[in-house]
């Protein structure tokens, strides 16, 4: 009885409280802890947050850092790294466990900072990239060199103070955080940044490049030890001098470069050589040139000098020659002289063969000419007296169409006054005069005129109808003669 009404004082929770219940009682009971131990397990899921576990010999504490704190740390976590923790000791209701949302990490001492950094560099080494075989020689005289360090620090300063002692060269800049959580991304951006720059762009391509800064603790420089920076330096195809802190610290920048640098002034020292040195070497260098030249004319002089003396003279090796000469002149001319017949005969021959054929060629164009001539003109002749045909054919079809018998054949008279001139007026036939008629048969009929148009009539006859000429019906019985050739209206 006891045990059951113990029981059923007891209050009843659903989870959610008492999930809720024990993270409240453990968040108020601890607040802000401090833990050191080793990190296990380490994961970066895509939202950016890291989980992670804290461990010792004996327990593991599951641990989160969020996107915003993770992004600030100086050292980022990675598994075996022993680190000091700070944050707020919580729980995780969905998988009813506690965790450490952890606000800072650090190392835990130098030790634990130098056991991560040589298990980065085995790893490093092991994948070639400290091999010397992979690194570059640097140019002898580069026209510019690209420097990547903080632009407010000394070390600039001292770079370009140097550069300018020694050889001044054209200097690119890209400034960077040397310390901090940024650095190692800023540093490695950068390398990347001057690579992507092309030759024969505004901005010009570094043939050199500088990674410096000044001297520090481990934590420091640590951002140097960042495998996104080593790595980065490893795949620039720009020469890397590297030039980090004092001669005796090493990052790992120091052993993926191509060189290393024990300070930055060294850097910019390695970077060009001297100018008055070059000036003075060539210098010495011409004088040798000029020096060697003489020599070597003196040398060649005497030895001229001495073959010389043992040569025969010029006379006597051009007077056989000369003689030879003379001979064979007097014989060329002898020669021309015949040859010049020779050909002068042959040449007439020719010509007068030549004259012929040309003349006969001649006559046999131009009788040809000749003969397509009387051709052409004996066309042109007859289209000729063809198209005179045609126009006195087409002149006396026209003629007919305007002479006096086409217009007597439509039915007209042809009137001929007593002087046998024809009439074109009635005042040219008085009246009582005789008249004659020409019909298209071309007979002649022979007329008196009663009256004209000038002759008055009679009362009875004013009341006939109006004629312009009366006539005589009394026809003559005998034919006239044909109108002569020259009758016309």
């Amino acid at each position: 009885m006891t045990d059951a009404n113990t029981d059923g004082n007891l209050a009843e929770y659903t989870v959610s409280e008492l999930s809720g219940a024990v993270k409240k009682s453990i968040e108020e009971g601890f607040g802000y802890v401090r833990v050191r131990g080793e990190l296990g397990r380490v994961s970066r899921p895509a939202s950016g947050h890291v989980y992670l576990d804290l461990k010792d010999e004996k327990a593991v504490l599951a641990s989160v850092i969020w996107k915003g704190v993770a992004a600030k740390l100086k050292v980022q976590p990675e598994q075996g790294l022993e680190v000091i923790c700070t944050g707020k000791l919580t729980t995780f209701p969905g998988q009813s466990r506690y965790q450490l949302v952890i606000e800072h990490m650090e190392p835990a001492g130098v030790g634990a900072l130098m056991a991560l950094l040589e298990a980065r560099k085995k790893a490093l080494a092991a994948e070639g990239l400290f091999a010397p075989e992979r690194k570059q020689s640097l140019p002898y005289l580069p026209d510019c060199i690209g420097v990547i360090t903080s632009p407010s620090g000394a070390v600039i300063r001292d770079i370009l103070h140097r550069l300018n002692d020694r050889f001044p060269r054209r200097v690119l800049v890209w400034p960077v955080r040397v310390q901090g959580e940024t650095c190692a991304e800023e540093v490695a951006r950068a390398v990347a940044g001057f690579n992507a720059l092309k030759p024969g762009a505004a901005v010009p391509r570094p043939d050199i490049l500088i990674i410096a800064r000044g001297g520090g603790s481990m934590e420091d420089l640590w951002g140097f030890n960042e495998e996104i920076v080593a790595r980065t330096v490893a795949q620039s195809d720009i020469p890397v001098i590297s030039a980090i802190g004092h001669e005796t610290d090493t990052t790992l920048v120091d052993y993926v470069a191509d060189l290393r640098a024990p300070t930055p002034t060294a850097a910019a020292e390695i970077a060009v050589p001297v100018r008055a040195e070059l000036v003075s070497q060539i210098a010495d260098l011409d004088r040798r040139r000029q020096r060697a030249a003489a020599r070597f004319v003196a040398v060649k002089k005497d030895r001229l000098t001495g073959l010389s003396r043992g040569l025969p003279k010029l006379e006597d090796v051009l007077a056989v020659p000369r003689q030879r000469f003379d001979y064979l002149t007097s014989r060329l001319t002898q020669g021309l002289g015949r040859q010049v017949e020779l050909q002068g005969g042959r040449f007439s021959a020719l010509q007068q063969r030549l004259n012929l054929r040309m003349v006969n060629l001649s006559m046999k164009n131009t009788k040809s000419r000749v003969q397509d001539l009387h051709k052409r003109l004996t066309l042109r002749q007859v289209s000729g007296l063809q198209n005179r045909r045609d126009r006195i054919a087409a002149l006396t079809r026209e003629l007919r169409l305007l002479s006096h018998e086409s217009v007597l054949a439509r039915g007209f008279a042809l009137v001929f006054g007593p002087d046998g001139q024809p009439l074109r007026k009635v005042a040219q036939a008085p009246e009582g005069s005789r008249l004659t008629i020409q019909l298209a048969d071309e007979q002649k009929l022979s007329a008196h005129v009663v009256a004209s148009a000038h002759t008055p009539a009679s009362k009875d006859a004013s009341k006939e109808k109006p004629a312009t000429v009366r006539k005589s019906a009394k026809l003559s019985a005998d034919k006239t003669e044909k109108p002569k050739q020259g009758d016309l209206f």
